[in-house]
Parts: structure tokens; sequence; C-alpha cells
């Protein structure tokens, strides 16, 4: 009996619903690992498929699709590591999300998930059947058992395994990013370790998938809670992982120890992973976006950048009468500066027309927010014919706050295919503009230095559809609202907390108001990153027609 143990660890992107190309990945990775002389290669939660595939995973023919490539994989794999990887199983009419053990060129053990996550953005237990509380499965005299994701948030499943027998735990994940949720991981995988005194393997995927990014950051515990290896956040890493039989069991030698970096800059990651993805995945290579002269267009610009390089970047001012000549020169500076492509197109003649063409049906009437809504639906016309006429994908650049109390203008501003700020609050937008212009890391195809000019930073927001106008206008101050869409929106209190916590109750009842009235505008927005477990997508579902307010 050898008293080492080699496992490779594939921190990888699939491509949802790529199949054969996530197959492809995983002869790579075991070929790699073959040569390393490794016992064993594991990949991530449903890596055959992706994840979350919501209803995709509920179609028989994917499921006959993956189970097909899962075999083959076991045939492909026979001479070499054992490989383990996830997808799903249907047995008995039932459909669970499994993980696979392919050893000498056949499937020899399935591990089903037990624990069905069903909040934020799962759906689990809609979509799955529980799986038993299996044993562990052998690899090379070694007994690994394999705690499936939530499984392993869980005591009874790992108890289990280790009851069973299992010397080794390796816990396949498909675990989305949401701000400081790492320390919730290490939390529950250390309870893990000292409950059961094995060591644990974390295994995480990497890569966007529509609003989520699932951020990595995979690591190695031994009994007690000591960190034996960190793999960094959001990169595709593939680590060899020591073993050894030690008198108290097996132990993970020490390994290399990533630094993870701090919460602003791990947002900013997750908007430009997620950006990258959401273009390399559905095959766009360039993105346009209206550049206002104002901080939301420019964060957006600069990440577009940093995802995708400024050559696959087109930037298109679009002034009114009431642009400002201040705006004018900000928005062209920031184009200069990042080094994109920079579009001139005046609304003006455009604007004018559609009066003339208006006015027998507005006679009468006085000038107001219709008229405001004109020229941003104007522009959304021509930023959405040139995404035609090019193949440009167009980001819209609404922020979380506007996006919460839908200060923003339905097929205008909001035209777009994604936004990278969606989940972003507006004093956010100011914080993180100012964190990018102090940093740059070499995950960032954009340049470094002061790229966002800081006359964007420092004025006054407006939306420029008036004269003189200002958002708080309209809304209240953004450190105000922001602090009451924290407390409504994303810890779920009430007016009456939000009062108690020092706002006025007017104001509080207004914000919620609005809310409330906007959420037709976000069934019809874009997707956007995920950087919150309030996220305005799959996180928080509310009914559009809603008459409830909350009189506290």
């Amino acid at each position: 009996m050898s008293d080492t143990f080699r496992l490779t660890m594939a921190q990888a992107n699939p491509v949802m619903g790529d199949l054969r190309g996530n197959a492809d990945k995983v002869r790579s990775v075991w070929a790699e690992a073959k040569a390393a002389g490794s016992d064993m290669v594991a990949f991530p939660e449903m890596f055959i498929v992706g994840y979350n595939a919501q209803d995709l995973i509920m179609k028989p023919a994917l499921q006959a699709a993956a189970l097909d490539e899962i075999e083959q994989l076991a045939v492909d794999c026979a001479d070499g590591p054992v490989v383990t990887v996830g997808g799903p199983w249907v047995e008995g009419g039932k459909l669970y999300n499994a993980y696979f053990v392919l050893k000498g060129g056949k499937i020899v053990h399935r591990q089903l998930k037990h624990h069905l996550p069903n909040y934020t953005v799962f759906d689990e237990e809609r979509l799955f059947d529980h799986g038993p509380m299996g044993g562990p499965y052998d690899v090379n005299g070694v007994r690994v058992g394999s705690p499936i994701c939530e499984d392993a948030w869980f005591e009874d499943v790992a108890e289990t395994l280790e009851e069973t027998g299992a010397e080794i735990l390796v816990v396949p994940n498909g675990s989305p990013y949401y701000r400081d949720k790492f320390d919730r991981r290490m939390n529950h995988m250390v309870a893990r370790v000292i409950e059961t005194e094995l060591p644990l393997v974390y295994l995480n995927m990497v890569g966007g998938q529509d609003d989520q990014v699932f951020d990595g950051g995979s690591f190695v515990l031994n009994p007690g809670g000591e960190l034996a290896m960190q793999l960094p956040v959001f990169d595709e890493v593939v680590a060899h992982v020591e073993f050894e039989r030690t008198p108290a069991g097996w132990r993970c030698k020490d390994g290399p120890k990533a630094l993870l970096p701090a919460g602003e800059e791990q947002d900013y990651r997750v908007c430009v992973e997620a950006l990258r993805d959401y273009m390399g995945k559905t095959g766009f290579k360039k993105v346009l976006l209206g550049l206002s002269g104002g901080i939301d267009s420019a964060l957006v610009a600069t990440i577009a950048v940093d995802a995708l390089g400024a050559d696959n970047v087109r930037c298109v001012m679009l002034p009114s009468e009431y642009t400002s000549e201040e705006s004018l020169g900000d928005a062209k500076d920031i184009a200069e500066r990042l080094g994109v492509r920079y579009d001139f197109v005046p609304i003006a003649e455009g604007r004018q027309a559609i009066t003339n063409t208006l006015a027998p049906l507005f006679e009468g009437t006085e000038p107001g927010l219709t008229e405001e809504n004109i020229q941003s639906r104007l522009r959304g016309l021509l930023l959405m014919a040139l995404s035609n006429k090019f193949g440009e994908m167009l980001l819209t650049t609404g922020n979380k706050s506007e996006v919460a109390v839908g200060y923003a203008t339905i097929y205008g501003d909001m035209a777009g295919g994604y936004n990278p700020i969606k989940d972003m609050y507006k004093t956010r937008v100011f914080e993180t503009s100012r964190w990018r212009n102090a940093v740059h890391r070499d995950w960032m195809a954009g340049p470094e230095g002061e790229v966002i000019p800081v006359n964007i930073i420092d004025k006054p927001p407006s939306a420029e559809l008036r004269p003189d106008q200002k958002d708080e206008d309209s809304l209240p101050p953004y450190d105000v609202l922001d602090a009451i869409l924290l407390m409504l929106v994303d810890q779920e209190k009430s007016v009456a907390e939000c009062v108690a916590a020092g706002f006025d109750r007017d104001t509080v009842k207004r914000v919620e108001h609005l809310v409330y009235i906007s959420e037709y505008k976000r069934f019809q927005s874009a997707p956007g990153a995920r950087l919150s477990k309030k996220a305005f997508w799959m996180d928080r579902r509310y009914p559009i027609v809603n008459r409830f307010r909350d009189e506290s």
C-alpha cells in the first residue's frame, strides 16, 4: 500500500451546454495529470454540462448526451488517473445532481447530491431529486468521499462518509461569487474537517455564466482546519496536491498559498470576467456603448477595455442641446485615455424630426418627461442601429441605484445586451472608479494610471435631458438613497426599521414606492454581473403587479 497520494485539482471554466468542449477539457487536464503521475484528477460540480443550467438540465436530450460524453470519457481515460466529474444522472424516473467516478474504462461509482440548495440563484429542489447519503469510493487503495457542494455545508453527509471509511474528502463545487462569500465557505469547510478529522479538498469552478461568476479560490485543509494549499480566485488553474500517509491518517503536504484580493478588487474582477465570458461564450467579439461624460458610462467603458481590449470597444457620444461642454470634453478625454474608437453622433436633428412628427398629437400639452425620454430612446435607437450594422453588442450602463428606482428610460438608455454594473450601487461606482485609477493588475487589458478623469468622478451626476438638470432634482442624494436601498432591497428591512435607523419616513416611503413600481422595467432589463446576494434577477423575484406597501 502506497504512503503517497497525488490528486490533480482542475479549477476549470466550463461552457454551458458545450458537452464535447467540456469533455475535451477533461481529456486535456487528464493527460497533464497522467504525465504528473497523479492517482486522481477532480473536476467541479456539473462540469460536463456547466452550472447553473437551470431548466436546461431537465431536457432529456441533454441528459442522454451528457451521459454519452461521460461514458466516452471513461473509455478514453482508462489508462491513467481516476477521473471524477459532475453531471446529471437519471434513474427510476428521477433526476440527480451526480458526481461520476471513472476508472478502468467505465463508471465505477456515482455520488448523488443529498442537500439541494433552494435560495438566491438556486432552484435545485425544483430541478433535482434528493440522493441518498452514500459511501466513499476507492482510488488506488485510498478511500475518497465526495460531498457535492451544498452537502459539505451540513455535517451529516461528511460524517456519513467518514463513518463508512472515507480517508480524504474531495468536495466538487459550482459556487458563484457574492461579496464576502469566501469567508463563509472557509468557515463551513473548517467545521467539516474538525468534525471528521479528515483532510478536505474544496474544488470550485471558475468563469462567468450569464449574471453569475464562479470565482474558484479552491483550497485544501488538513484536520484541525490548517490551510495546506490555496489556489487563486478567478483564474483557471491545474494544481497537483500531494498527500502522505501519517500515523494519524492522510495529510496534505504544504503547498502554494495564493493571496486573495480585497473585496472591491474582487467586485471589479467579477465585472470584468462576467463581461469577458458572456462575450466569449455567446460568440460576440466587440462591444459599443453610449459615452455620456458621466461616471457610469466611464466605468463601463473601462471595464469593457479591461475585459476585451481597446480595439474591441467603440464609444459613442450622442449629444443634444442640453449636453454640456464639460460632458463633451470629459467623454472625449476618457475615450482617448482608454484608446478606444470614439464616434460623435449629434441627435438634435433627429430629435427635431420626431418632435415635428408628434407635434399635431401633442398640441396643447406642455413639454415634460415625455420629451426627455424621446432623447434617451433616440439614443437607444441609434446605438442599436450601430450594434445591428457592425455586430457589436450594446452595453447598457445603469447602476443598481438607478435600476432599483427606475431612474432609466425603458427602450432608451436601458437598451443593451449586458450591463456590467447592474448590481453596483452608485456610491460604489464612485469608489470603484477611484480604485481603478489607483490600481492596475495583469488581468486588466486596459492601460494603467488615471484612466477615468477626476472631473468625471467629482462633478454632480446628471442625465442632461433638460437645462441644468441634476440627479438630485428627482432622487435623494445617492449616499442617502443607497443606504435606504441597502436596507429595503438587500436586507429586506421594513420601513419602520429604516426610520429607526435615522431616515426620513417620507423619503423611505417614496423610495419604497419607486422600487415597487419599477419592477416591470427590471423584467425587461439586460442581465448583469452579480455582486451581492440580492442582485436584480434570480436573487430577487417580485411580482410586477403588486399593491402591497409597508405601512409600518
